[in-house]
This record gives C-alpha cells, structure tokens and sequence, in this order.
C-alpha cells in the first residue's frame, strides 16, 4: 500500500533531501500540509491557451506560459563552432522567442517540433526589442490521443500553475502536490459543521482535492469559497478570542467631572467642534467609563482634527483622578504634539505653576535626547501626579518611568509601534489602562476588520471649518521641464505673500546613505533618488536664491531638528526641504505648498499623508508630484490617482489593490508569508463581515474553543510566535 504522509511529516521523507530543500528555502513550505495550502495561482487550459500577450509588463519575472511551437532552427555562429537554437511559440494572442545554447541545444530540437504544445517555465528578457525565455524549462504536453473522447478531456483539462521560483518550475511543484495529496484526506477541519452545512460549504478534503485537481472550473470555484471562509474565520476568531479576554480585564472608570479640567477647555475654544468629533468624542467618553479597558482605533483623515479628540479624552481622565499618556513614534512628532497641545491648552497646561489655571494639569515631555535635568523633573512630576499629561517617545516606556495613576494610553501613528511597546506602557497602569489607537491612514472597513479586528473602530471623515482645499497636479518634469521651472515659480509666489513651503525628498544624501543609493544606481537604467542634502543645495542656488531654505531629516542631532522645526513654525524659514519625517503630526498652518521629489518613489497613502501637511490654514494648499516617470508607466497612473482625489480612503484602496494582499497583515515586513492565500481583502468584504460575526459568537458561547478541537488546531497554526506578534501590532 502507497505511503500516504502525515500532514505534519517534513518533506524530506516524502520528497528527498534536495526537493525539500528547494521548497523549503525558496517557499517556505516544509510539510505536507504546507505543501497542501501552496494553492494554484491559475489554471491553463489546454484547449485555450494562455496569453503570451501579457509578458511585456513582466520583465524579469519568472513565468510559465502553455503555447504551441511555430518553428525552430539551429543557427551556428563562431565560424559554425557554437550552436544556437532558436523556437518561437506562439498562443494566438502574440509570439515569444525561446533560446538555447551549446550542449544544450540538441533534446529541445527533437521535443520541440513545429505543431507541439507544451510548458514552459523561465525568466522573461528583452534581447534585440523582443521579448524572450532564455533555457527555458519546458514540459511537453504529449499528443492527441486517437479516441475522439479522450481527445477531447485532454484539451478540456485544467493544467494547475503554481507560484514557482526559479529552482522549482510548475509542474514540477504538481508533481510534489501530487505525492502528498492523499494526505489530504487526514486534513482536520477547522470550521464548525454547523457554519460549513448552513453556508453551504464543501468539506476541507473535498476543497483541497479540487483546488490542485479540479474536473471544471466550478471545482475551482466551490474550493476557493471554501478556503476563503478558512482563512477569513480563523483569522476572526483569533481577534475575536483577544477581545474576549481583553473584555474580562478590569479596568477603572474614568468619567469626567462637570466643571473640571475638560469644561474648562471647552469654554475657551474659539471654535465649535464638527458633528464627527461630537460623535466620536461620545463613543471614546462612553468606552472611559466603563468597568474593562476601552480598546478603539480613530481612524481620521489627515487633518481632521484627531489630536483634539484624543486630548479632550485625555483631559477627561485627568478630571478623574487619572493621567494620561501620549505615544509618539518620532521625537519630531512627540515635540509638535507637546507644542500644539499647551497652546491649545494655555494657562490649563501650567497646573501649580506661577499664572497657570487652578483647575490646570501639567503637560510634560519626555524624550531620549531631553537633557538631565528636565529629565529628571519630568519624571518627578509623573510619579507625583503633578504630571497629568504626558508626551513622549518610547522613551515613556523605559523601567524607570513610573506613573502616579495611568488611566488612558493613546497612541500616534499605531502601525509604527510593536506589541512588546504597548504591552510595556500598559503594564505601568495599576490596572490595564484604556487604549485608544491613532492613525491617519484610512483604512478600509475590511482591512480594519482584518488588521485591527481587536480594535473598536471610531471614522472621523470630515474636516474642521476653516480648512481649505488641496489642489495636486502632476509635474512631468522629464517630458515637461518648463512645467518644473514654474513649479519653482509657484514656490516663490507663495512665499512673496507671505506662507512657506516644503520640498519632500526619498533620500537625506548626508553620505550614511550611499548603500541606499548604490542599489538604486543597481536597478537598471534608474538614477539614484534624489536627496535633502543636494536638493536644497541646488535650490538655494538657483531657482530659490536668496530665501531662507533649511533642510530636516531623521539623522540630524535633535536639538537642531527642534530648533529648525521651531523657526520654520515661527516662519522664519521660509522653504523646508525635508525627508518623510515630516509625514505625520507636523502643523505648521503658513504652509501652502509641497513640492514632492521623485514622487513615484513613495506609496500611495504616504503621498496623501504629506500632502496633508499644506492647507492647514484658511489659504488653500497645492500639492506637486515631480515625476520623470513616462505618462504610461503604472507609477504615474499612481500619481494620477493621488492628484484626482482628497478621500484618503477611495487611496487606501487603490494602494491596497495595488500593493496585493500580503502586504495588508504585514507579511512583507517580518518576512512570513502571508496567511491570506486564498481571500482578497477588498474582494472579500462580506466573507470577512460574516466570519467576523459567526467568530464573534462562536467565541461568546465557548472562548476556550474546548469544543472545536479542530479550530483550535487551526488557530495554532496561523498563530506561530511572529503572527501572534504581527496580529498584534496592528
């Protein structure tokens, strides 16, 4: 009887040695069931083949095309002492040129005859304008068969094609699929027989056996609903059992006090909040007064007012006794936030000092870079209470920082703090404090529902009165310089009335960074992206002569970065040429313009995010996107979408769809691959919506899943140690 191998068994013993170590280390799959859910990327159908039209945009990449043999003939060169065969294939759609080589010349010559079909696998290149494979794997598809029928499956049938790598091409990866399928049938499923049989939904082994062999393509389709709910319930339940347990955490009720510090506050804005921050500044008050730890996400546009929610929440918990921490990921934005938050506050910041407010609190700062001294007040006025509000960087979460009574944690800009740096802040609280999540980033619902599934999800979507347009164009500066030349013009017609600018650049060019630009210099015909450094250079002397340009980055000395930051808020710098470390929280509200360098060389949503550092006062903002960049390249059709709308979260789709799936859990920043094969996060929308409501009560009714032994199984597996940790930092 054929061995059939444990879905567990490392792959050696099923494929060898050196098989194994291919899959291993160029796909990460090193056990059957690894092995089982590395799924079908398509399917090429022998009787209609697939596009060789398409390899112009995957140059470089390793594909797998099924064609058929137009002609091939040896061609000698070297005075007839080197051999060159040359096959052109062909699928109706375009042709393709394959090549090979000395030796290697003679088995392709006798396989591939004019008139046969096969596979091939290799790299695509462009040798004299063409496009071509050069040695190319190939595997024949064998000949009609005489009997009509049997003809007739053979063109019928669905040929899987696997993500491949260079090693290991496609039909190779089958044939391993095709020695641990049987295992299949010792699958555990993870799904509830009653959610399988009420959503109509095959069984694991059934969906396993048609993803990699279907019959029809509705094989396909009823495997792929399957493996989809897979993926989008294990993932729910895993929120939805860190929800449950935060739930059973206690946590004190913070509850304003009528005529305290928040009141106060709010008599003296000089402003009326929108109706968005009414309603949110609701929830997140609702949330303070409850007996578990508020757990809430505030999504906001750029400029939408978020830092005042949050600092209205955080006044809030002084009022109840409590303290408040702010958590900035750059001590940049932790300097901006301290600043704008004692002016709006006034004399309320001065709480027990000479002028301040009876009813006041003490804000204070707390950095890495901050001198002795202060240091060491700071510190004094948080383990006082004298302190009730305070901002930092993780420098907050060091050991010997400790709080009189921490009450709220809200931190800035969520995806750029771990779960350790949460974990350490929170555990500083004499009971879990309330969290609440900042981020500007819009994100769509099903993201936030993948990603931030433990969160409760609070959408600030309208921008205060007062605040003005941002007009974006594209400046095409290789096919248009004069257009970059009046874009410099526009710079300095903003300044002469009196505002300033930035110019963005991907690069410091401070020396540190000439790796960075070695490996662009690397990349083909591109340049090395443009840096601060050499920019300002360049500005100061030419089109910008005689303004007060200033650069800021992220390797400059803190002291100076504060201290051109300062002058650049009280308008004494005039043009700021920065790096992204102005991405977040910087509000300066004199700022008209942005001049965005190499703006292909940034995402999406990091484009938008800039652009809301202009048109933060009641004179309208202009954004420009400098490109060389050719008007049909996806890069542009990129900036395009930036310059042909405002709605950050219409951009998080388009930069969702664009960056594909593993990017949404994070999968390209540890390095793991991702745990969404099957389901499309934008796609996949009401899949996840209800797999968020089955998890939800699945683990209401039991949270230790004592009666799901096969979830639980499932739920280990996706929650390796780096998955646990990345689902956990959001």
């Amino acid at each position: 009887m054929e061995h059939v191998p444990a879905l567990d068994e490392d792959l050696k013993k099923t494929l060898g040695p050196a098989t194994a170590k291919v899959l291993a280390e160029q796909l990460g799959l090193h056990t059957a069931l690894d092995l089982l859910h590395h799924y079908p990327r398509r399917y090429a159908e022998r009787g209609e083949l697939t596009s060789l039209a398409e390899l112009a945009d995957q140059i470089d990449e390793h594909v797998t095309v099924v064609a058929q043999v137009a002609d091939a003939r040896i061609l000698t060169f070297n005075g007839g002492r080197g051999k060159r065969l040359e096959v052109t294939i062909t699928d109706g759609s375009g042709r393709l040129q394959l090549v090979f080589f000395g030796a290697g010349v003679h088995k392709p010559h006798k396989d591939l005859l004019p008139g046969s079909r096969a596979m091939f696998a290799g790299k695509v290149s462009r040798f004299n304008h063409k496009l071509q494979l050069a040695h190319p794997a190939y595997e024949p598809l064998g000949a009609e068969a005489s009997d009509r029928d049997a003809a007739a499956a053979f063109a019928n049938q669905l040929i899987p094609i696997y993500p491949a790598c260079a090693k290991l091409e496609s039909w190779k990866i089958a044939k391993c699929v095709d020695a641990v399928l049987p295992g299949a049938q010792e699958a555990v499923d993870p799904l509830p027989p009653a959610l399988r049989e009420g959503r109509g939904l095959v069984p694991l082994t059934e969906a396993l056996l048609k993803i990699h062999r279907p019959g029809t393509k509705a094989d396909i389709e009823d495997a792929r609903q399957r493996l989809k709910w897979d993926e989008a319930f294990v993932l729910q339940v895993a929120l939805a059992r860190r929800r449950h347990a935060d739930s059973q955490l206690p946590a004190a009720p913070r509850r304003a006090v009528p005529g305290g510090l928040l009141d106060s506050f709010d008599a003296k804005l000089p402003f009326t909040l929108t109706q968005g921050q009414q309603t949110v500044s609701k929830e997140i008050f609702d949330d303070l007064a409850t007996e578990h730890p508020m757990h809430r996400l505030l999504q906001g546009e750029v400029g939408s007012g978020k830092t005042m929610v949050a600092l209205r929440a955080m006044l809030a918990v002084v009022d109840s006794g409590g303290q408040a921490a702010m958590l900035a990921p750059t001590e940049v934005l932790a300097q901006q936030h301290h600043r704008s938050i004692t002016e709006m506050m006034g004399e309320l910041a001065e709480g027990g000092m000479l002028g301040g407010s009876d009813r006041g609190t003490k804000v204070v700062l707390l950095t890495g870079s901050m001198g002795m001294p202060a240091r060491r007040q700071a510190l004094l006025d948080l383990v006082t209470g004298e302190a009730g509000i305070v901002i930092g960087t993780h420098a907050l979460i060091e050991d010997k920082v400790q709080f009189h009574d921490l009450g709220l944690v809200v931190v800035d800009e969520q995806h750029r703090f771990g779960v350790e740096q949460r974990d350490a802040l929170r555990s500083k609280g004499k009971q879990p404090p309330h969290l609440l999540v900042m981020t500007a980033t819009p994100i769509p619902r099903t993201v936030a529902m993948t990603v931030f599934g433990d969160l409760e999800t609070s959408v600030l979507d309208q921008l205060p009165a007062g605040r003005s347009p941002i007009a974006t164009h594209v400046v095409p500066s290789k096919d248009k310089p004069h257009f970059l030349a009046r874009a410099w013009e526009r710079v300095r017609e903003e300044v002469e009335k009196g505002h300033q600018a930035y110019v963005v650049c991907p690069r410091i060019g401070d020396g540190e960074d000439e790796p960075r630009k070695k490996a662009a210099e690397d990349d083909g015909d591109r340049r090395p992206p443009l840096a601060v450094v050499e920019i300002a250079e360049q500005l100061a002397r030419g089109p910008l002569a005689g303004l007060a340009v200033e650069v800021l980055h992220g390797r400059m000395d803190p002291a100076d970065k504060d201290d051109v930051m300062r002058r650049f808020a009280a308008g004494e710098v005039k043009v700021l040429v920065a790096t992204t470390v102005i991405e977040v929280g910087v509000n300066v509200p004199n700022s008209t313009v942005m001049v965005i360098m190499d703006a292909d060389r940034f995402g999406v949503s990091q484009l938008h995010q800039l652009r809301g550092r202009v048109g933060r006062g009641s004179a309208p903002g202009l954004c420009l996107l400098v490109s060389e960049m050719h008007e049909a390249s996806p890069a542009r059709a990129r900036l395009a979408a930036v310059a042909a709308t405002l709605d950050g979260f219409e951009l998080s789709r388009i930069d969702l769809e664009q960056r594909r799936e593993g990017d949404v859990l994070g999968q390209a920043q540890s390095g793991v691959r991702s745990s969404l094969r099957m389901l499309a996060v934008i796609e996949d929308e009401e899949v996840i919506a209800q797999a968020r409501e089955e998890a939800t009560r699945v683990v209401a009714e039991d949270p230790a899943l004592e009666r799901l032994p096969g979830l639980r199984t499932a739920l280990d597996a996706l929650l390796d140690t780096e998955r646990e940790q990345y689902l956990e930092k959001g």
